[in-house]
Formats: structure tokens, sequence, C-alpha cells
């Protein structure tokens, strides 16, 4: 019997785990990428030396990738290798005013303890209650496809999600448990990376502390791009095959069936098709206008996931007070919140995130240099074409004060990207950085009737 061929669109962390699924599953499974190289957002590049992630730089809930790999009969360590960073990462809130986060728990209970006297009982409290809501969240709500709202219609998924304190806030949840707002701003920074306020996320979200401060922060020897690299090795000894530089311009369908996709040079026919690219992009510019279900007004009106401005910043000398993570909270944090998700526009002074991978690594730096990944979230669709050189003036005015060393005669590499560059190498809608995607059912597949 012919085996039922699928596509895949994208090469991104979603794409590659849909096409080793599928292909272990019995599928015959082509990826088409974009782009020269799989990751998608987690790509990679080097230049001058020095190599950079150009995406995800948090390896954090370290037991889904192990369950990933394991329901092939893998291991993490079959791909790469990994080190817990300890310290986890350090939040600077001004001058002689910083948090270093151990790796131990018992060290970050001396540390809460250190702030607020009697937080160590609460934060204990607290983990329990995340680590509840870790376990529960991640298998009974992640998890679902989400193909439709019967699958949370069960008796034992509404008693937990009373639990998971799903109608309340973030924001008033950790203060139910901390006064000290420096804890609290420890707690909800996590929520300002992935595009929500404290007061708009739901407490559910508390599960990313348990694995930040239980599971800790590990760091792929040789950098991030390393689990890319491993899930596409999996994904080709599954027998999937890729296509780079296969950019697709449309879907075609028939009778309400996905039947091909095109590139610029090529048609290939598809039982099914898997789009794992911007939705926006696959929604309005892939599909014929019949097969679509939303219109370009409601694509506006949609709250959208933020962007960010990216520096990748190369330097011919060390810099003594940067960690592997390192988060500059020394300016106004909730005016920044505010201009970014509220009230969307450039932020004044901007909440800054450095990664100096060079710490950990030497293999992504020449000797005595630094490699440092510079992130400031920001509201997607903006403009990004004539201020980018006046905010690395900010982040080298941030990251002097900060070091208490001159570091602009040190810089021998730089790179910004921001909304355009989003556009231009994801199709991101509004130029935003993070994409939502949407859960793949093998087992599902062949029952759906519109592949998308």
């Amino acid at each position: 019997m012919k085996k039922r061929n699928v596509i895949v669109i994208g090469a991104g962390f979603s794409g590659l785990s849909a096409a080793a699924t599928l292909a272990q599953n019995g599928f015959e499974v082509t990826v088409l990428e974009k782009n020269q190289t799989a990751g998608g957002r987690a790509r990679k590049f080097s230049a001058n030396g020095f190599t950079f992630d150009m995406g995800p730089s948090w390896y954090w809930m370290p037991d889904i990738f192990e369950e990933y790999f394991a329901s092939f009969g893998r291991k993490v360590s079959d791909y790469y290798q990994l080190d817990r960073l300890n310290p986890s990462y350090k939040i600077y809130f001004g001058p002689g005013d910083e948090v270093v986060l151990p790796a131990s728990i018992e060290g970050i209970y001396a540390l809460y303890e250190s702030i607020e006297p009697g937080s160590s009982t609460a934060l204990k409290k607290f983990l329990e209650e995340s680590a509840y809501k870790y376990r529960i969240g991640i298998g009974e709500f992640v998890r679902k496809p989400s193909h439709s709202i019967s699958e949370y219609l069960h008796w034992k998924i509404f008693a937990a999600g009373l639990k998971l304190n799903m109608l309340s806030s973030f924001g008033d949840y950790t203060r139910r448990y901390f006064r000290s707002e420096k804890i609290n701003r420890m707690l909800e920074f996590p929520v300002l990376f992935l595009g929500g306020t404290a007061k708009s996320t739901p407490a559910l979200y508390s599960l990313m502390n348990y694995s930040d401060m239980v599971q800790g922060t590990w760091y792929p020897r040789g950098g991030m791009y390393r689990v890319v690299e491993g899930m596409e090795t999996l994904a080709r000894e599954k027998g999937v095959s890729f296509v780079f530089d296969a950019e697709v311009r449309s879907i075609s369908t028939e009778a309400g069936k996905v039947i091909s996709v095109s590139t610029a040079t090529r048609d290939f026919a598809a039982d099914y098709v898997i789009a794992a690219a911007d939705y926006h992009h696959v929604e309005q510019h892939l599909l014929p206008e019949n097969a679509r279900r939303y219109s370009q007004k409601y694509w506006d009106s949609r709250v959208l996931s933020p962007s960010s401005l990216i520096f990748y910043l190369g330097f011919n000398t060390r810099i003594q007070r940067l960690d592997h993570h390192t988060l500059l909270f020394d300016e106004d944090f909730a005016g920044h919140v505010t201009q970014s998700i509220k009230e969307p526009e450039w932020p004044e002074k901007p909440s800054v995130y450095i990664s100096c991978t060079s710490k950990t690594d030497d293999t992504v730096a020449p000797e005595g240099h630094e490699n440092v990944m510079v992130l400031i979230p920001v509201a997607p669709g903006l403009k990004d074409t004539e201020i980018r050189e006046e905010y690395l003036d900010h982040v080298l005015m941030r990251m002097e004060r900060y070091t208490g060393q001159s570091l602009r005669e040190h810089l021998v590499y730089r790179r910004s990207y921001a909304h355009a560059d989003f556009e231009s190498d994801y199709h991101a809608f509004k130029g935003k950085c993070l994409r939502i995607g949407q859960h793949i059912d093998a087992n599902r597949l062949p029952e759906t009737k519109n592949q998308k």
C-alpha cells in the first residue's frame, strides 16, 4: 500500500516535531523551508568569528525535550549535551541592588528570605502550587489538540481548572504570597517576555516559575541551535526529506481539501499539508480566498504577541559583570509594559535582556572576546527603520553604566534585527517575534477535513 504523503511548511520547532511524528506514524513526509537552514526563529548565524543563536536563548522545561525524544526511543543526550547554569541568571534593579538567582532550591529560599523575611515559607507553598499547575497544566491543557471545546468538557478538567486559578491574574496571585515588589517583579518577568502583563495573564503561568526555580536554567553545549540540529537529525532518521530555499507561494484546494502546494520552481502534490508557518501568512496569502476562515479585518483586530528589537554584538574584550543571562530592570518596568503592550509605542526607558553565551561556551567567540545578544521586547507593528541606531546607543549606555566598563571602542561586530526582519525572514504578521502554533496529532490527521 502506497504511503500517504504529507507536506510540512516550515522547519521550525513545530514543523520538525510534526514531521518526525508523522514519519514515525507511517507517512511520507517532505518539509519545505523558506530559508537555507532549519530552525525558523531558532536559527543561528556566524560572522567575524562570533556565532549567535538568533532566537530562543533560555532552555527551560527540560522534561518536555526529554519526553519528545523518548517518544522516538531516543534521549536528549543522543543529540546534544546540557549544562545547568549556576547562577541561573542575574537581575539588576539599580546601583547596589541586584539579585543573583542560584541554581539550588535551598539557595533560592535563602535569597527570598534575605529580601523579605518569612518569604521562604511562602515560596515553598507557592512552588507546591506551581508544581501542580505544571503537571496538570501541561498534561491536561497544553497537550490537548484543541480541535473542539468538547475536549475540555470533563469534570476532572473543570475541577483542575479551579485549582489552577484560571480566573485569577498572575499579579494578584503572586501578591497573595509576597509583599515585596522586588520579588513580584522577579516572578513576573517571564510574563513580559511572553507578551503579557501580570494583570492580564492567568495565574496558571506560575508554572513557569516552577520550571525556572525547580527544574533550572540549562544551556546546550554549542548553543541553542544544537536543539534544532538534534530535531532535524531525528527527523531524517525517521525518513523525513527536506527542501531548503523553498518558499511556498500558494496552497491549492479542490472540493474543500488541500491537494498541493507550490514554490517558485515546483508543485508538490499532497494528501495532507501541515502549515507550521506564520498563521496569518498561510491564511491570508497562501490559501485561496474561498478556503479562508478569517478576514483581514479580523486579523487587524487581534491582540498579538510582542516583537523584539535585537542586537547581536561582538566585543574584543571581556565584560566582567555580565552573566550568561542578565536582566537590566533599572528603569521604569511598568512604563515599558505599558508602552509595549497596553499603548503600543517604542519604550522610552526599556527593560533590557542580555545573553552572553561566551561566559559559558568558549566556542562562540574568539579568545578574549564576548558574544552578546541584547533583546528589548517591543510592540508589534512599529516602524523600526530609523530608530535602531538610537536604541543601540541606549543599549551601550546601559551596559556601560551597569558594568562600569567603556565598551563602545571594543565593539567589533554588530547586527540589528527587528520587525522588518521578522516580516522578511518569516512572514511574521506585523513583525511579531513569537508564533503561536497549533498542536498536531498524527493519529487524527486522516480524519481532518481542512488541512492547513
